[in-house]
């Protein structure tokens, strides 16, 4: 079952910086949009960030201008840079194609913003 890997969480202080990685070894996701979704406890999971076929971005107003999307196909991989984190960033991260597809949901990474 193709599931993708995230990684690069972790706890950060207010103001710093996680680049957080998606890697999907079978390639699975280069014909894709793909996004980057988060669920923070309590919260509905929601997407953040969304790479599309044509390279075009798109950013929830919660985050634009703080992070950024960008992927490799060569690769197979899928990135988020989050700049200046702030605590109601906190959530596990995933990414995933955009519209999400069920069976590729992966563990996600943990990210954490506290002082």
């Amino acid at each position: 079952q193709e599931q993708l890997v995230e990684s690069g969480g972790g706890l950060v202080q207010p103001g710093g910086s996680l680049k957080l990685s998606c890697t999907d070894p079978a390639r699975f996701i280069n014909g894709y949009a793909m996004g980057w979704y988060r669920q923070a406890p309590g919260k509905q999971r929601e997407l953040v960030a969304n790479i599309n076929g044509d390279r075009s971005l798109n950013y929830a107003d919660s985050v634009k201008g703080r992070f950024t999307i960008s992927r490799d196909n060569d690769e197979g991989m899928v990135y988020l840079q989050m700049n200046n984190l702030k605590p109601e960033d906190t959530a596990v991260y995933y990414c995933n194609a955009m519209p999400a597809i069920p069976n590729l949901w992966g563990q996600g990474t943990q990210v954490t913003v506290s002082s």
